[in-house]
């Protein structure tokens, strides 16, 4: 093999493949320290003057992000907090964080609302997107359900999306389709990335 060979760009597939393993590989403690850390990060972000903040709950199983931290910050600044809940179809039905509401995991694992206020995706200000990688683009990889593609769609224009990664940025992802919406940041433990 020669070692002087271009290292070609990776397509999504491969990628999802080599995160999940990564994530895989990662200890309980490492990951909630960079989830600590990736929460830190946003402190020092100029996102904190709007309303409606969307974010994901975190599947314990798959070593996600998790986004407690995020949450508290965000009652904190007394904001209104929209949670999604998986539907049938793809597409996410989004419900207003209250002190009624009930978290119980979907047949993914997923926590999610039961119900409650619904919002729509037109009033929503920011939305923290969950990922297994990205690219110095500002292209994600999701699991492949294109749940957040759809509802990006459906925002505002102006909506800015952050996407949270414990890993840095890949070089590119080769096989971007027009329906993949662009993130605006993304945050890792050591560095905020703007597109």
């Amino acid at each position: 093999m020669n070692k002087n060979a271009i290292k070609e760009p990776m397509v999504k597939k491969e990628l999802r493949a080599k995160y999940v393993l990564l994530r895989e590989k990662m200890s309980a403690d490492a990951a909630d320290n960079y989830s600590v850390e990736i929460a830190n990060q946003l402190l020092k972000m100029p996102i904190w003057d709007f309303n409606y903040y969307h974010i994901f709950l975190s599947i314990e199983e798959k070593k996600e992000i998790d986004t407690s931290t995020i949450l508290t910050i965000l009652q904190g600044k007394d904001k209104h907090v929209i949670l999604p809940k998986m539907n049938a179809d793809n597409t996410l039905a989004n419900f207003l964080l209250t002190d009624n509401t009930v978290i119980k995991k979907n047949n993914f694992n997923v926590p999610e609302p039961v119900d409650g206020i619904e919002i729509l995706p037109n009033k929503i200000d920011v939305v923290f997107v969950p990922l297994l990688a990205f690219d110095k683009k500002g292209n994600r990889i999701g699991y492949g359900k294109g749940f957040y593609d759809a509802f990006l769609k459906d925002c505002k224009p102006n909506v800015l999306k952050i996407g949270l990664s414990f890993f840095e940025a890949e070089e590119q992802i080769t096989d971007v389709y027009e329906s993949d919406i662009p993130l605006n940041y993304c945050v890792t433990p050591q560095q905020i990335y703007q597109f």
